[in-house]
């Protein structure tokens, strides 16, 4: 249908019912992959991660504080960037607000970068979070989760990321990861999504979806029109 033509108001109604079916249907179909996604197997994680954090070292149970579960976004930031990715900071304005209510589903939400902790902190303090945000620097945890990429892996050219090989286009890529802990203390993970997969983490976009002209995203650009918040020029 033609969103430019305008109609009475009885035509939009008809059109407006008929979208609604397919919401709808959306909707259930959202709710059998969130069930899905809960029974995913799980994989215990044998190693030991270790962390640099504003308070010191921590592992990676630390992370989990006093709950059961864990979510963590991979920040795209490396070591000696100027500044962190412009799509994981997009996502990480949505934290904050969030934050209290994960945690009360007895969740903890941690940022982690192979950034060093300083320069972790200025960025944090520039873009104003306060979500706990800490450092991989020296230790395997972005690696292991296909988010970090090797040297070797930038001289071959391909690295696996996002379930599949692909080529190498940067040294540092973007995900989510999450943990469960059990009363014994054993770690699992459960679930890691990559790239646009962990898209719905993105809230402001499902604002933006409300409206006629969407996302106003040219083909291939995905988020070439984001910038860090304290960057739009008005």
């Amino acid at each position: 249908m033609d969103g430019s033509r305008v109609v009475s108001p009885n035509e939009w109604l008809a059109a407006r019912r008929e979208l609604l079916d397919r919401e709808r249907e959306l909707i259930r179909l959202r709710d059998e992959v969130s069930a899905q996604r809960r029974n995913l197997p799980r994989v215990r994680v044998n190693k030991t991660y270790v962390f640099d954090g504003p308070k010191g070292q921590e592992t990676l149970a630390d992370l989990f504080g006093k709950r059961r579960q864990l979510i963590i976004y991979h920040f795209m930031f490396g070591p000696g960037w100027k500044e962190g990715c412009v799509g994981c900071s997009f996502l990480a304005d949505h934290i904050d607000g969030a934050r209290v209510h994960i945690e009360h589903r007895d969740t903890s939400l941690v940022a982690v970068a192979r950034a060093p902790l300083p320069q972790i902190e200025a960025f944090k303090e520039r873009m104003g979070w306060r979500f706990k945000w800490v450092s991989s620097s020296g230790s395997d945890f972005n690696y292991d989760h296909h988010v970090s990429f090797t040297r070797n892996d930038m001289i071959m050219g391909y690295v696996y990321y996002n379930y599949e090989v692909r080529e190498f286009t940067s040294e540092d890529l973007p995900g989510v990861s999450v943990f469960y802990k059990d009363d014994t203390g054993s770690i699992f993970h459960t679930y890691s999504a990559y790239g646009r997969d962990a898209e719905a983490l993105c809230g402001a976009y499902s604002y933006i979806d409300l409206t006629p002209l969407g996302r106003q995203e040219e083909e291939g650009h995905w988020q070439a029109w984001v910038r860090h918040h304290d960057r739009y020029v008005d």
